[in-house]
């Protein structure tokens, strides 16, 4: 029976959901379709791969201080025997920092703390935001005036200085950054959702679902929600590189989290004024934030081209 002949409730049963996992297998498979994309994700699994070995692969420990044992000394450059290094001298292939630790080593450990707190903090966003930007949206009236009025008061500020002010009242620390650098991202998720869902909730299949007397929550979570989530998507893989620069920035002026922790914003502030004298300490964690954001931006933009319709015509 064709589905204009249908009973109502048995047609709008068969009306597709744009988050369909159908839909999420193709776009993953267009995503990697795409060259940059793929080479967001080769770099993104490399740096996940350093950081889960970490313990195995790091030849010093996190905070282990080497000064004092094989005639090491502060930010003593570069030692690759491979490389013509005296076979005589201890091998560090990126150095010692200035407090007598193996920037490898840090290196590595670092990329736990960029990673999970990047994506930690992009999360906790992502929630609130998607939260407040589905009932506004879908609600509409003074809900949607005083959460989207609130969203623009946030946005009025800038978000490094905003941050920046949050850590200052909460205290130091690590996970207040991460909560600082979620407070000042929620609003553009709260927006971003809210502009899909003031588009879904004019379809033809919510419409449907309202005549048969579906309960608002029902339609909001199981229709409106689902059919929401493409932008979202988008924009949370490229929040998580921003997220991941705003963590480096408080970390670089001093608001990141314990000093001693391997974390690649604090490597660069405690080492900020040897750019000339030892340049190995600040152009490798340069190095690794560059590719921290570089992969999640080409991911992102690989699922933006991949979930934009506009651009696969």
């Amino acid at each position: 029976m064709p589905a204009e002949e249908l009973p109502l409730t048995e047609a709008t049963a068969t009306v597709p959901v744009l988050a369909d996992h159908g839909l999420w297998r193709d776009a993953f498979r267009s995503t990697l379709g795409k060259r940059s994309a793929r080479v967001g994700l080769s770099i993104l699994v490399l740096l996940v791969g350093l950081a889960v070995l970490a313990p195995v692969l790091a030849p010093y420990g996190e905070r282990e201080v080497l000064l004092g044992r094989e005639n090491i000394r502060p930010r003593q450059d570069p030692c690759v025997h491979v490389l013509g290094c005296d076979e005589d001298l201890p091998q560090h292939v990126l150095g010692i920092d200035g407090n007598g630790r193996d920037v490898f080593s840090r290196l590595l450990y670092g990329a736990r703390v960029s990673l999970l707190a990047g994506v930690a903090a992009v999360s906790f966003a992502v929630a609130i935001g998607t939260v407040l930007g589905l009932f506004a949206g879908f609600y509409g009236g003074w809900l949607d005036n005083v959460v989207m009025r609130t969203m623009d008061v946030l946005l009025a500020f800038p978000a490094l200085l905003l941050a920046i002010t949050i850590v200052t009242v909460l205290g130091n620390g690590l996970f207040n950054a991460v909560i600082a650098i979620s407070a000042v991202t929620i609003p553009v998720y709260a927006r971003v959702v809210r502009s899909s869902v003031l588009t879904v909730r004019e379809q033809d299949f919510v419409t449907a679902d309202r005549a048969l007397g579906v309960s608002s929550l029902r339609i909001l979570w199981h229709r409106v929600l689902p059919n929401s989530l493409t932008p979202l998507v988008v924009q949370a893989t490229l929040g998580i590189a921003t997220a991941v620069l705003e963590l480096a920035a408080l970390s670089f002026v001093g608001l990141g989290g314990d000093p001693t922790q391997a974390e690649w914003g604090r490597m660069l502030a405690l080492e900020r004024n040897q750019v000339f004298t030892a340049p190995h300490l600040i152009v490798f964690p340069g190095l690794a934030i560059m590719a921290n954001v570089l992969a999640f931006n080409l991911i992102g933009d690989g699922f933006r081209d991949a979930l934009d319709p506009r651009l696969n015509r």
